[in-house]
């Protein structure tokens, strides 16, 4: 079996909404893992510019359950169009991949 790991970035409103997705994802099994950092965000929304401190989520998966997860959050978040991007685990320790693999049982 091939496997696809990945790294899904999601930002999220509050620390409570962070964890709440991330408890979610995990329980799923839609992650491995999803580590959250305070952050501040600027973007454009609606043609105006914004400033905002949010959470970012930082989820280690198996970018075969891309499709779940993306459901997941966009099912659970606060936002109107969440951030949800993929980028693929190019390289890893042996042992690490290993757990990710037996977390979201591989």
């Amino acid at each position: 079996m091939t496997v696809n790991f990945g790294v899904v970035l999601v930002t999220a409103a509050s620390e409570a909404e962070a964890e709440n997705l991330a408890k979610s994802l995990v329980e799923h099994k839609l992650a491995a893992c999803v580590s959250l950092s305070a952050i501040r965000s600027i973007y454009t929304w609606q043609g105006e510019i914004h400033a905002e401190s949010e959470w970012q989520l930082v989820i280690k998966t198996d970018l075969a359950k891309f499709e779940a997860l993306k459901t997941k959050v966009q099912e659970l978040h606060s936002y109107e169009v969440p951030e949800i991007i993929a980028i693929p685990i190019i390289a890893g320790s042996d042992a690490y991949l290993n757990w990710l693999g037996k977390s979201l049982s591989l």
